[in-house]
């Protein structure tokens, strides 16, 4: 009779020792075969891809820097010419890129104070704006000088009344140069306005969006708010 043993067979321990006529056993496949292997590596440096590359709704977003004039309707010479805008800028914002320049008339410079605007060309009322009154040493109070520009402005005017909410602060930036920044939330519109006082000029900066646009670029529009500063000496 055969007799059991616990022990591994010397065959399976040692493959030197094997008997010839005996078939050792084979480790197993630590290897794909070529096809496999292929599909493998394309489908790791895709996935590595995927890891190291930004997802597309997070790209990053390009902005161009406006220098502004300031130039009064009388000295409106035309829609840039050959002066450095840059060099002789009294105000500065950003300009999302893509955005348009709407090219504002002499008419209107001298009526209401626009000095320019831009607009998303997907979304015409998205856009920002820049007005300036002369005349002006320092700022009034807060609810004084929003009504003072509403009174030229029919579309803050109508805001203002129907607004659900809206709130107004100080700042001052590193150069203690005094801001007022108002956020009005309206019917069917939201609106950010930054109000300060230099060169005895009083500048308004305004960017506006119905409520979808607002809600899918509140990120965007808060930049542009935010860039906005007069340059040069006060």
């Amino acid at each position: 009779m055969a007799t059991l043993s616990s022990s591994p067979s010397p065959s399976i321990l040692s493959s030197s020792t094997a008997n010839p006529k005996t078939p050792s056993l084979k480790p197993p496949l630590l290897f794909f075969p070529k096809p496999l292997t292929t599909a493998l590596t394309t489908a790791l440096a895709t996935t590595t891809l995927l890891l190291t590359s930004p997802p597309s709704s997070i790209a990053s977003d390009a902005y161009n820097v406006y220098y502004g004039t300031a130039a009064s309707a009388a000295n409106y010479g035309g829609y840039g010419g050959n002066s450095d805008k840059k060099a002789s800028a009294e105000y500065v914002y950003d300009v999302p890129d893509g955005w348009k320049e709407r090219l504002v008339s002499k008419v209107e410079k001298g009526t209401n104070g626009t000095d320019s605007e831009f607009y998303n060309p997907k979304k015409r009322q998205e856009k920002e704006y820049l007005t300036f009154l002369a005349g002006f040493r320092q700022l009034a109070p807060k609810d004084v000088i929003l009504n003072n520009l509403a009174l030229s402005d029919v579309e803050l005017q109508d805001l203002i009344a129907g607004a659900d909410s809206l709130v107004s602060e100080e700042k001052k930036d590193e150069n203690g140069q005094l801001y007022y920044v108002y956020e009005i939330d309206g019917i069917g519109k939201h609106s950010l306005i930054a109000v300060t006082c230099a060169k005895n000029k009083l500048y308004a900066h305004f960017v506006n969006a119905p409520a979808p646009e607002w809600k899918r670029d509140e990120d965007t529009l808060r930049h542009i708010h935010e860039s906005f500063k007069t340059v040069g000496s006060s």
